[in-house]
């Protein structure tokens, strides 16, 4: 068995995994989560972006972990779902929040398509060039015509209140409901679709392209089909991103940088893998947090923070090159390597 091969079978298992995994993050997020978090920061500066960009690290997965599309867009599709979300309620009278979350999905789906062309051509590096177009051509358009920004001179607008039913949901944990509610369902829905015929001819196209398009799978409805999709996730998770964490919109907010965070968290989760989504996120989010605190706490703010933030580059440097060189699955593999050893040990005893 080649490593390809070998890396399939392992994904496939870690799949098996991904529905008891969903189940207690569930149970903690809806039951324990609420009644042991009090601390308005956490769900404000931790919860409510990790839930976020696990959601956009789902739709990154989505054309690359499962589909083998290299892809450097989803700020670009994030920044297309926050202001799409943010006209429509304040142009269309009555739509309510879920309605212009869904929306402004589906018109991010619409632009991933249009700029998922190129994979029907190019790949490899010339496709993550191409769609690396997708990220500074949304952010020129939101900039260039005012319409988007409502014509606010200041170039930051603020986001509209989360209505639902005719009641606001402001406060922060309410926001990390309505937030982790989305999450669950866009959650079971990738992972079904990665489960069935759809990612069947996702990681078919990714292994071979060309024995899947000979064994009758259309490599222009597969490869558009993933583009449409991670776009969507990217466009939800950007909206719910703008109205629940930033609280405003302003393009600055979905730069590149955003989009290699982005990249960094489904490499180092895990390619392939939904619960590597969750994992890579928030190892990205917490471990410049754990390294700002041993700076300041251990060291007692000698050092500086730009060598800090430096230093946060390059273990994440690092740590790609030796995930991708000997682990490709990532932290989830780790992560069910460890819990396999744990129930070996106590079976043994």
């Amino acid at each position: 068995m080649d490593s390809q091969a070998q890396i399939t079978a392992s994904a496939k298992s870690l799949k098996k995994n991904d529905y008891i995994n969903l189940f207690f993050l569930m149970v903690f997020g809806f039951i324990v989560t609420p009644m042991i978090v009090t601390s308005d920061y956490w769900y404000t500066s931790i919860l409510i972006p990790w839930l976020c960009l696990s959601l956009a690290t789902i739709g990154q997965q989505i054309v690359m972990g499962y589909t083998g599309q290299l892809s450097l867009g989803a700020a670009g599709f994030m920044a297309a779902g926050a202001f799409a979300c943010y006209n429509l309620i304040l142009r269309v009278e009555g739509l309510p929040f879920f309605g212009a979350l869904i929306i402004s999905g589906l018109i991010a789906a619409a632009i991933g398509i249009v700029f998922g062309l190129p994979s029907l051509r190019v790949r490899g590096l010339y496709l993550m060039v191409a769609t690396l177009a997708s990220q500074f051509f949304i952010i020129w358009v939101i900039d260039k015509f005012g319409w988007f920004k409502n014509y606010d001179s200041s170039g930051i607008i603020t986001a509209q209140d989360i209505v639902i039913f005719d009641r606001a949901y402001t406060s922060p944990m309410d926001m990390y409901l309505v937030v982790l509610f989305v999450v669950v369902i866009l959650t079971i829905l990738a992972m079904n679709m990665a489960r069935g015929s759809t990612g069947r001819n996702w990681m078919a196209v990714r292994d071979m392209d060309v024995a899947a398009e000979s064994m009758g799978v259309s490599l222009l409805k597969t490869k558009l089909q993933a583009f449409a999709i991670s776009s969507f996730y990217c466009g939800v998770a950007g909206a719910l991103f703008a109205f629940t964490y930033l609280k405003s919109l302003e393009p600055v907010a979905f730069d590149i940088k955003l989009s290699f965070k982005i990249l960094f968290m489904v490499i180092l989760g895990g390619l392939g893998t939904i619960n590597g989504a969750f994992i890579g996120a928030a190892f990205i989010l917490l471990f410049p947090v754990l390294l700002n605190t041993i700076g300041n706490n251990v060291f007692h703010g000698a050092i500086d923070a730009t060598i800090i933030s430096a230093l946060e580059q390059v273990v994440f440097g690092v740590l790609m090159i030796v995930f991708m060189i000997y682990e490709p699955l990532g932290m989830a593999k780790l992560w069910e390597n460890l819990k396999t050893r744990i129930k070996s040990r106590f079976s043994k005893d």
